[in-house]
């Protein structure tokens, strides 16, 4: 009797036990049920990484930007590395190009790492520049979701069908690569107006991306982190065919009228670099007097941005020099030196506004 009540306390236990396992269970699904997709994707990015970690696969980039991109009616997986590499998938690649059978056409990876198995005829070796076989490398890296991918970059693709195109109208393909030239003709018209990389940019978004770091590094060219020592920099012939185009007279006064301001701006600032007049607000913003505390200028580098002015003031003064009244010199203007574009994810203020 004894015997089988300590045999029902621990089957009691038992059953509990599982219970309490099968809770946890639907407990976990609830949860995963309540997560947004961004979040799912964060924790399955941070698992991964936990076993890349255990794994040393870290030292592999990361993908950023993920999609798939259309080449003339083929549908190609890409990604856009951190440090800013597009790569196609490995598979979709050689299968684009018209390659049948396994991607790594049996030949080991550490063979094939130093050469594609579809460039490794010896009749395509003419065709095969060195800039080539340095991008044919395939690129492992870890995806936006996790896991390890394979793919060679994106300029691959031009280059390859450059390969079999020029050995198709030199006579020397053979029988069984006919059609991957044929393919390459039908792939190298896909992207012959925009890029390949161009492609990728916009399928996964990160065009926007690329144009806000363009436009950092271009102010970071141009617009100093502190303010710079005054130097004499307008010319006075500036100022005397500004004058005379707007049929004022030429005094040789540092005092201009406020107005000469706006002028300037539209004249130089606008048309020196994206973004720099914006910036250059920022830095020398207007007192409560309504004027800035000192000229522009005195906020550019004197690396680039210095340089770039006084280049743009020659250019500008040769062209009021030339007309004959303001119209003709606003209409030269915007045709040799016109205003700089808003950036789509610059947050200052248009600057042709």
């Amino acid at each position: 009797m004894l015997e089988y009540r300590c045999m029902g306390v621990g089957m009691s236990d038992k059953r509990d036990e599982k219970t309490a396992a099968e809770f946890g269970a639907e407990g976990g699904r609830a949860r995963a049920r309540r997560l947004t997709r961004e979040q799912r994707r964060e924790i399955s990015r941070t698992a991964a990484e936990a076993r890349w970690m255990a794994e040393g696969k870290l030292k592999y980039p990361r993908a950023t930007h993920e999609s798939e991109v259309n080449v003339a009616g083929f549908v190609i997986p890409c990604a856009v590395l951190e440090d800013g590499t597009r790569v196609l998938a490995r598979y979709r690649f050689v299968e684009a190009i018209g390659r049948k059978g396994k991607v790594k056409g049996g030949r080991k990876y550490d063979e094939e790492s130093k050469v594609p198995v579809f460039l490794t005829a010896e009749n395509l070796k003419p065709f095969i520049s060195n800039e080539l076989l340095e991008n044919s490398n395939p690129i492992q890296f870890r995806s936006v979701d996790g896991g390890m991918s394979m793919g060679y970059q994106a300029e691959l693709m031009t280059q390859v069908c450059d390969v079999f195109i020029k050995a198709k109208f030199a006579g020397v393909l053979r029988a069984n690569q006919e059609h991957i030239a044929e393919r390459c003709r039908v792939l190298n018209g896909g992207f012959a107006a925009v890029g390949i990389a161009a492609l990728i940019d916009e399928a996964t978004g990160y065009q926007d991306v690329r144009a806000r770091d363009a436009l950092a590094k271009i102010l970071e060219t141009y617009v100093a982190k502190e303010i710079q020592p005054w130097i004499s920099t307008f010319p006075p012939d500036f100022y005397k065919e500004l004058c005379r185009l707007k049929h004022l007279p030429y005094t040789g006064s540092l005092k201009k009228p406020q107005y000469f301001g706006h002028l300037t701006n539209n004249i130089v600032y606008k048309r020196l670099a994206p973004g720099v007049l914006a910036e250059l607000r920022k830095k020398n913003p207007v007192t409560e007097k309504g004027r800035r505390k000192t000229v522009h200028h005195r906020w550019l580098t004197p690396q680039a941005g210095h340089p770039k002015l006084q280049h743009h003031l020659g250019k500008a003064t040769g062209l009021m020099l030339i007309s004959s009244d303001w119209e003709s010199f606003e209409t030269l203007l915007n045709k040799h030196m016109p205003v700089y574009k808003h950036f789509p994810l610059f947050d200052g203020p248009r600057e042709d506004a």
